[in-house]
């Protein structure tokens, strides 16, 4: 039987509804109740498993650390109160142009 698939905006609605359970019960909210701190660590775990995934050129590990990072991101996301919605409305205003372009233009602006 094929697992569902599930589209980030769903995972995100499914993280935001999990804020609110019991700690025991729930990995995001226990994340949640040990402090914003916790989220962070836990990306920053994500990201170097997903570097050892993929200098060890094993793909199917790989995908699994991208699926722990996002999710992990995603969980920093909806505890920030950034959506789904604002990262692609984000990625929709530089696309289709240079990625060299768009760096320069925030150089610009940080000024």
């Amino acid at each position: 039987m094929a697992k569902a698939k599930a589209s980030l905006g769903e995972v995100y609605r499914v993280i935001q509804e999990r804020f609110g359970a019991d700690p025991e019960e729930s990995y995001v909210a226990s994340l949640m109740a040990q402090g914003g701190d916790t989220v962070l660590r836990k990306v920053n775990e994500e990201f170097f498993e997903l570097t050892l995934a993929v200098k060890s050129g094993h793909r199917q590990n790989t995908i699994h650390e991208l699926a722990d990072l996002w999710f992990h991101l995603l969980v920093l996301m909806a505890s920030t109160d950034v959506t789904v919605d604002d990262i692609e409305s984000e990625l929709g205003s530089r696309f289709g142009t240079s990625g060299l372009s768009e760096k320069r233009s925030r150089s610009v602006k940080r000024a």
